[in-house]
C-alpha cells in the first residue's frame, strides 16, 4: 500500500495530523465498552453523552419525516433556521434573522470549519473541551492557551485576555468561550461576561460562544455573552446535550450580520465537504427548537436531576479533600486530587493519566485525565461525567413520582445506583492509599 512501511506500521501522514490520537472522549467510551464485553464492571464516567432520551415529541417528528430524502440547502432548511432564530430570541432575547444562521452536522464540525476558513490566532482557556486544540492543529492554526486557576472556578479572566492582546492589538483573533463548561461544570456570572465582552470589543475579537450546554444551566438562568457583545459573537449550539441527541449530529451557528462574510466562507467549505445536514434530522429539529410545554418540562426535570446528582457527588468528594468547583451546569465535575499527591506518588502515580489508569484498573471507574483538556501533565485533575444511569427511567420517576417532591439521596440510591457505587468505590480507593 502506498505510503505505508509494513516494517514499523508507519503511515506517511500530513505533519498536522501525525501524533494525534483519536478524540479522548470517544476513545474512553470505546475502551469502556470493550472492557464490558470482556466481562468487567465499568462505571462510564468518561464520555460526556446526555443520559436522557430525545424528547418524545421530537422523536415523533423524526418518525414523520423519515421519508425526507432530498439534499437541503447548505446553510440549512429555512423553517429550521426560522425556528432557531425564534429560539434564540425566546431564551436569550437575541434578535437575529434566519439568514444569520447556518446548520451543520454537529457544532463540532462547524467549529472546525470556522478554524479552517478564518486566519486568526485561536485563544483557548484551559481546561477546555478536548477537540478545540486538535482541530486547530489539523488546520495549522496557532493556539494560545490561557491558563485559568481553580480558585476562580477555572474561568477565563478578562485581565489575562487583555494581557495577551495588548502587545499586538490589531492581530486577528478567535476566542472560544464554553459555558456551562465542559470539563468543569462551572459557568460565568453576568458581571464577568460583561467584562469579557469589553475586552473582546476593545480588540475586535471574534468570540465563539459555545453554549451547547446552555439549557442545562442548573438554575435555568443561562445568559449568553452575545447579549453584551452582539457584533462580534458567534453563538454555537445544537441538539446533542440539552435534547439528548448527540448521535443525531445537528449543530447551529448564529452570526451577527457584520460577520456574514465569515458565514459565507463557511458555507462554501460546507458545500464542498458535508453538503448539507441529514434531511430527516433537520425536519425533526424544527420541533425541538419550537416552543412546547412538554420540552420545557423535560428540561426542568433534567436540570433537577443533574443538579441533585452533581452536587451530591461533589459534596461527597470534597469531604475527602478533593477540590473542585461546585457544578452550575452541564454534567461534569473537574476534581483535583492534589491532596493525595504524596500517597499517589508512593504508588508510582505522578500524572493525571496514570491516576486515571489506576482508577480504571483497580475500581472500574472510567474518567479522563486533565492533560486531555489542556492541563499540565503533573497536575492531578480529571474530568468526571456523571451520566452513567438510565436517563429515561430517572426522568420518568422525577416527572411522575417525584414531581412535587425533593430529589434526595434516597432517590439517587434507587435510580442512579451506578453513580452512587462509583463514588463509594472512589472513597474506598482513596482510604486505602
Amino acid at each position: 500500500m502506498s505510503g505505508v512501511r509494513k516494517s514499523n506500521h508507519f503511515v506517511n501522514l500530513n505533519l498536522n495530523v501525525r501524533g494525534l490520537n483519536q478524540s479522548a472522549t470517544l476513545l474512553i467510551n470505546e475502551r469502556s465498552n470493550e472492557l464490558i464485553k470482556q466481562g468487567s464492571t465499568v462505571y462510564k464516567l468518561g464520555l460526556g453523552q446526555s443520559p436522557f432520551p430525545v424528547p418524545e415529541r421530537v422523536q415523533e417528528a423524526l418518525r414523520r419525516n423519515a421519508h425526507q430524502k432530498d439534499y437541503l440547502p447548505v446553510r440549512g432548511l429555512m423553517p429550521l433556521r426560522e425556528a432557531v432564530a425564534a429560539f434564540n430570541f425566546r431564551h436569550q432575547g437575541i434578535e437575529c434573522s434566519p439568514e444569520d444562521i447556518i446548520v451543520g452536522p454537529g457544532s463540532k464540525e462547524l467549529i472546525f470549519i470556522l478554524q479552517l476558513v478564518y486566519y486568526g490566532e485561536l485563544i483557548i482557556p484551559t481546561p477546555s473541551w478536548v477537540s478545540y486544540s486538535p482541530q486547530a492543529r489539523i488546520v495549522g492554526r496557532h493556539v494560545t492557551w490561557v491558563p485559568t486557576d481553580e480558585e476562580n472556578d477555572w474561568r477565563l479572566s478578562p485581565e489575562k485576555l487583555d494581557l495577551i492582546c495588548r502587545n499586538d492589538p490589531d492581530r486577528p483573533r478567535v476566542v472560544i468561550l464554553n459555558y456551562p463548561s465542559n470539563p468543569t461544570g462551572s459557568t460565568y456570572p453576568v458581571p464577568r461576561l460583561k467584562k469579557l465582552a469589553e475586552v473582546a470589543r476593545k480588540y475586535n475579537i471574534i468570540l465563539v460562544s459555545d453554549e451547547i450546554y446552555g439549557l442545562l444551566d442548573h438554575s435555568g438562568n443561562h445568559v449568553s455573552i452575545a447579549q453584551f457583545y452582539p457584533e462580534g459573537t458567534i453563538l454555537s449550539s445544537g441538539l446533542s446535550k440539552w435534547a439528548g441527541a448527540g448521535g443525531w449530529r445537528l449543530g447551529t451557528f448564529t452570526f451577527p450580520e457584520n460577520l456574514r462574510w465569515l458565514q459565507d466562507a463557511m458555507a462554501i467549505v460546507a458545500s464542498e465537504t458535508f453538503t448539507s445536514t441529514s434531511a430527516p434530522i433537520q425536519y425533526a429539529a424544527i420541533t425541538a427548537f419550537q416552543d412546547h410545554p412538554e420540552i420545557d418540562e423535560y428540561l426542568h426535570h433534567s436540570r433537577r436531576i443533574l443538579k441533585t446528582l452533581g452536587n451530591y457527588m461533589a459534596d461527597r468528594l470534597k469531604v475527602k479533600h478533593i477540590t473542585m468547583p461546585s457544578p452550575k451546569g452541564a454534567f461534569y465535575l473537574f476534581p483535583n486530587f492534589n491532596y493525595y499527591r504524596e500517597k499517589l506518588a508512593a504508588k508510582g502515580i505522578l500524572t493525571s493519566f496514570e491516576l486515571c489508569e489506576a482508577l480504571l484498573q483497580e475500581t472500574g471507574i472510567a474518567i479522563l485525565p486533565g492533560i486531555d483538556f489542556g492541563r499540565q501533565t503533573e497536575e492531578l485533575t480529571c474530568r468526571m461525567a456523571y451520566v452513567d444511569f438510565d436517563g429515561e427511567l430517572v426522568l420518568n420517576k422525577a416527572m411522575i413520582e417525584y414531581r412535587d417532591k425533593k430529589l434526595d439521596e434516597a432517590f439517587l440510591r434507587l435510580y442512579c445506583s451506578k453513580m452512587m457505587k462509583a463514588v463509594d468505590l472512589l472513597e474506598e480507593w482513596l482510604d486505602q492509599l
